[in-house]
């Protein structure tokens, strides 16, 4: 018995997407027991357990592999019918893609406005750390995502993007207030203490900045801001809050007008970028990686040796 039954398939996701087996039997017009006798079948099925049956459940790691599946699967009727002329012309193609925030508030929108229109898509975007979109292709969840890592997950193909520039910003009067004799006293010396803006808990690039200016610190001042979305973020900066991290090309208008200074003009940090999608020939997911490709080779640095 190798095959996987599409019925069980579909119970599976559905169980995955509405967080219990009572919703799934809902949206599937099905008893809660036949949800549960199909999911356990599929269990035996594969040999493997699927399930976490906590609340909401949770895909385990074979799961996850299952729920990939149905999604593509899902993905390749829709475009079948489409096809076929079994879908309405209100029916648009909708595409679901992870971000991370600092790439969504720079070049990744005027990526999607490069896709021709008549392809008629709508966008679902998950905005997410470019360390971690990986894990929503990895779950199913998206069909393609930015993301930090050059290694394709299973059933994914993946392209280089290029680097995007990170550099050290603060408010002049943050500086002057926070940062001693800087730049008169070398920036090691007086960064130590001073409060810094990051985006989330995961956030080290500030730290990463540290420690390449001073080897064997282990990270930044533990007096932190968290501002949890790319424009927050610069604007906390600006505000006076902290120091920190910002892409270049966002930074640039403030650093121009004179809101922000350049704590370090001849540092940056590189974050190399990829993109990662589903290997399946969709003409919709095939337009939209090249508007990102191209977009991306405009707005980011080109990756060493490239």
């Amino acid at each position: 018995m190798t095959e996987l039954p599409l019925d069980q398939v579909r119970t599976l996701l559905a169980v995955v997407d509405e967080g219990t087996f009572d919703a799934a039997a809902a949206v599937l017009h099905v008893t809660p027991s036949a949800v549960s006798q199909r999911v356990k079948a599929l269990e035996q099925r594969t040999g493997r357990v699927l399930l976490m049956r906590t609340k909401p459940v949770r895909p385990t790691e074979s799961g996850e592999v299952v729920v990939r599946f149905a999604r593509q699967l899902a993905r390749l009727e829709d475009e079948a019918r489409t096809e076929l002329g079994m879908s309405g012309s209100d029916e648009p193609t909708r595409l679901s893609i992870a971000v991370n925030s600092d790439s969504l508030a720079t070049w990744f929108l005027p990526a999607l406005a490069r896709v021709p229109e008549e392809l008629g898509l709508c966008y679902e975007l998950r905005r997410e750390d470019q360390d971690h979109t990986a894990t929503l292709l990895r779950e199913g969840l998206v069909m393609a995502a930015v993301t930090s890592s050059p290694e394709a997950v299973t059933g994914c193909s993946v392209r280089s993007l290029g680097r995007m520039r990170y550099v050290p910003v603060a408010a002049p009067d943050f500086a002057a207030r926070r940062l001693g004799g800087w730049p008169d006293t070398p920036l090691r010396d007086v960064i130590g203490d001073a409060p810094v803006v990051a985006f989330d808990r995961r956030d080290d690039l500030q730290d990463a900045f540290v420690r390449g200016l001073e080897r064997g610190r282990g990270a930044a001042s533990s007096p932190r801001h968290l501002v949890p979305t790319s424009e927050g973020f610069v604007d906390a900066v600006a505000a006076g809050m902290g120091w920190g991290m910002a892409p270049e090309v966002q930074a640039a208008p403030l650093l121009e007008a004179g809101r922000l200074v350049n704590l370090a003009p001849d540092s940056r940090i590189y974050i190399p970028l990829y993109w990662q999608q589903w290997k399946l020939d969709f003409p919709a997911l095939a337009a939209v990686s090249e508007a990102v490709a191209s977009a991306a080779a405009e707005a980011l640095d080109p990756v060493r040796g490239a």
